[in-house]
């Protein structure tokens, strides 16, 4: 007789698999992802449809300042979802 147990035999609880983050991880994940990308929208635009056209716009307060600052905000979410400890 041999000791080892078939894998047919194991209850059904012990065949699920634990997923490495919780819902709160993937709740900040998705809100990191969002702050990302809002921030990379927040930077488009600016352009001329005439190249012979200088366009400042490209230099304004939310291209220059406020998108790069909601996309690092957003990578310290992710960074947070990451490292903080599944519940």
């Amino acid at each position: 007789m041999s000791t080892k147990k078939n894998k047919k035999n194991k209850p059904e609880e012990s065949l699920r698999t634990n997923l490495l983050f919780g819902p709160r991880n993937y709740k900040f994940m998705f809100i990191g992802l969002g702050l990302i990308g809002l921030g990379f929208a927040l930077m488009a635009g600016g352009g001329s449809k005439d190249p012979q056209v200088w366009n400042d716009a490209i230099f304004n307060f939310r291209r220059i300042r406020l998108a790069p600052m909601i996309i690092l905000s957003g990578l310290i979410v992710e960074i947070y979802a990451i490292m903080t400890k599944p519940q």
